[in-house]
């Protein structure tokens, strides 16, 4: 299977640990010496209406990658600071 990395940018990112959506493919990084997409990246969400920049970007290596499908992209990936907003206030 053959894709561009154009018809990569814009898919969804489903974490298939919890179900929950990542984000969307933002960029990509790529190892020059085997030109190859080594992981994908996914931009931090912006804080305060943007006015504080945006949060820590998500990256997710390759080897990462379960599933490409043809609208969204299955990882298995932990999430930094997931668990923290999953938690039950006591």
């Amino acid at each position: 299977m053959y894709c561009r990395a154009n018809d990569l940018r814009c898919k969804d990112v489903i974490n298939v640990k919890n179900g929950c959506r990542i984000g969307c493919v933002c960029d990509f990084e790529i190892d020059l010496s085997s030109a190859r997409i080594s992981a994908l990246v996914i931009y931090g969400r912006w804080r305060f209406f943007g006015l504080l920049g945006r949060g820590k970007d998500i990256i997710i290596r390759w080897c990462d990658i379960q599933l490409i499908g043809e609208d969204a992209i299955l990882v298995n990936f932990d999430v930094p600071g997931d668990r923290s907003r999953r938690q039950r206030r006591r």
